[in-house]
This record gives structure tokens, C-alpha cells and sequence, in this order.
């Protein structure tokens, strides 16, 4: 499988569980359905599938995780209405205006009662750690999803010293000095989008999509002060993404060179073809985020 994003953490101390002290650590909080009247669960679910048992898949050396949530679907405007129709009732049973602390009362007995009602949906985190690397790496679009999984493995681990990638130059000073003087390093293209946002406090945003970035008018927005807070870019024509000022990767694609690799090897299975998708992905990743690191300055260990 091949992640579509990219939340990196340092793993600040060595990783030295193996992959099945790691499975016995992650049994415990193994997904669940949710209860009747649970808004959420959340837990480890096994990343090759309901066919598979292991909750750490190992494979030369990374080890696969996959965090499953499922949630019951209350809409906010069903609730709302319920809830006034119910603070109405009781305010003319009782001939007075009821205090906030009923008012929440009520709301919280309505959600009760329409919980084990309520449709759910479910979704899938998936994560891998690279201990040789130091690295925790969250297919995550968003920054809660990733800290919502690394919780829940410090969690199942009783800790887990990480942190987020940190790097002593600032992405969105780097990325605008490749817009405004073509600086960027040979390895990597600019692509056709970008995001520019003033420095003032309440500045404006830019959005560019399908745009020639190096046209006269993208330079003039940088001369005035606006910086760079996401930028499309490719890498030595093995990959393309979106990089933002969190060092968060968006919109991950491997290219035709990686692409090509996968075509050349037979699998028989859909647990084999999942290995042989997984171990070169992580091996290219493996050799990007040292690039990436080295893109903007070196690692703040700080």
C-alpha cells in the first residue's frame, strides 16, 4: 500500500521492540466495534486486512501499523433541533427559563437516548516506524489524525519519546528564496501549484493551481512581503508532493521510475504484492527524508 501523506516524528530514543514484543504490546487495545451509547472507538486493527491476525506487520526491517476509528453518526442540526424543541416543552411545563446546566442536561440525555440509533463509519490510520532511521511515519492528511495514532501507540507502549520533524531553516523561507531566485537544488522541480500568505498578521492568502510559478506575478506577490507556505515540487523524478510550512507531505505520488520497480516483480497474492509495495516504499522513503532534512538546513535537535 502506499501512503498518500506524510507526518514525520523523530523517535528520540532507539526503537528496540521487536516486532512480535511489539504485537503483544498492541493486543491490548485491538479495535472494537463501538458500544451503544460510545461515540467513538479507536484501536489497532491488522494493516494487511480482515484476512490477516498480525497488528505489526514487519517487513525487511519497517514494521507496519494501522489505527482504526470508528464513529456514530449524530448530525449537529438533528441534535439541535431536538434539544430546543425539549428545552421549549419543559420551559412552559415549569413557566421559567431553564439555567445553562439543564440546557446541557438535556443535550446530553437527547445524544444518550439517539446513540445506539445513530449510523457509524469507520476509518483506517496507517503509520510504519523505521527504527534503523529513527522514524515514525503517519499516512495522516491532518496533523490530529497523527497525534491521535501516536497517543494511542504511547499509549499501548507506556511511552514513546518522538517528536515532530524540526529543521533549523524555516520551510516557508527556503521555499519562497526557490520561487523569488530560482534557487532550488537540481534534484528538485517546481511544479504547477503553490500557496503564498502575508506576513502581516491579518494577510492575505494566495492559492495557485495549473500556474506557471515562474510567471511575473507570482515574483511580484514575493517582492511585497508574501511568503511561500506550501509548494509543489517533485524529486529527482522519483516522486511528487506537496511540502507545506510544517514539513507536512501532502498529495505523495511515486513516480514512473518507482512505479516500474512494482511491474517488475510477480506476485501471487494480495499479502505478497502488499510487501512488495510496502519494502519499496519505505526504502525510498528511507532515502528521501535524509534529502529532505538537508533541503532545509539539517535536523534541529534542539
Amino acid at each position: 500500500m502506499w501512503f498518500k501523506n506524510l507526518t514525520v516524528f523523530r523517535l528520540t530514543e532507539a526503537f528496540t521492540l521487536t516486532p512480535d514484543e511489539l504485537e503483544q504490546k498492541l493486543e491490548p487495545l485491538s479495535f472494537r466495534p463501538c458500544g451503544a451509547h460510545e461515540e467513538f472507538t479507536f484501536g489497532w486493527t491488522p494493516p494487511l486486512g480482515k484476512s490477516a491476525q498480525q497488528l505489526a506487520h514487519n517487513s525487511n526491517g519497517f514494521i507496519m501499523l494501522c489505527g482504526k476509528k470508528e464513529e456514530r453518526v449524530l448530525p449537529s442540526a438533528v441534535i439541535n433541533e431536538l434539544v430546543q424543541e425539549k428545552i421549549l416543552e419543559q420551559e412552559e411545563i415549569q413557566a421559567r427559563k431553564l439555567s445553562k446546566k439543564e440546557r446541557s442536561e438535556i443535550k446530553d440525555e437527547i445524544i444518550f437516548d439517539l446513540l445506539p440509533k445513530a449510523f457509524t463509519f469507520s476509518r483506517k490510520i496507517y503509520a510504519y516506524i523505521d527504527p534503523k532511521g529513527g522514524w515514525l511515519i503517519v499516512d495522516a492528511a491532518s496533523a490530529k489524525n497523527a497525534e491521535d495514532l501516536l497517543s494511542m501507540l504511547r499509549k499501548s507502549l507506556g511511552s514513546l519519546p518522538a517528536t515532530p520533524l524540526n529543521t533549523l531553516e524555516k520551510p516557508s523561507a527556503i521555499m519562497t528564496e526557490w520561487l523569488l531566485n530560482g534557487t532550488n537544488p537540481d534534484d528538485i522541480t517546481i511544479e504547477d501549484e503553490c500557496e503564498l500568505r502575508s506576513t502581516e498578521e491579518s494577510g492575505g492568502i494566495i492559492r495557485c493551481k495549473r500556474h506557471d510559478l515562474a510567471l511575473p506575478e507570482i515574483k511580484n506577490h514575493l517582492d511585497i512581503g508574501k511568503e511561500v507556505i506550501k509548494l509543489a515540487v517533485s524529486w529527482a523524478e522519483r516522486i511528487s508532493f506537496i511540502i507545506d510550512e510544517n514539513l507536512a507531505v501532502k498529495r505523495l505520488r511515486f513516480l514512473e521510475l518507482i512505479q516500474d520497480q512494482v511491474a517488475d516483480i510477480e506476485t501471487d497474492d494480495d499479502a505478497a504484492q502488499f510487501d512488495v509495495d510496502f519494502s519499496i516504499m519505505s526504502a525510498e522513503l528511507a532515502n528521501f527524508l535524509p534529502r529532505l532534512i538537508e533541503l532545509f538546513g539539517g535536523e534541529n535537535k534542539a
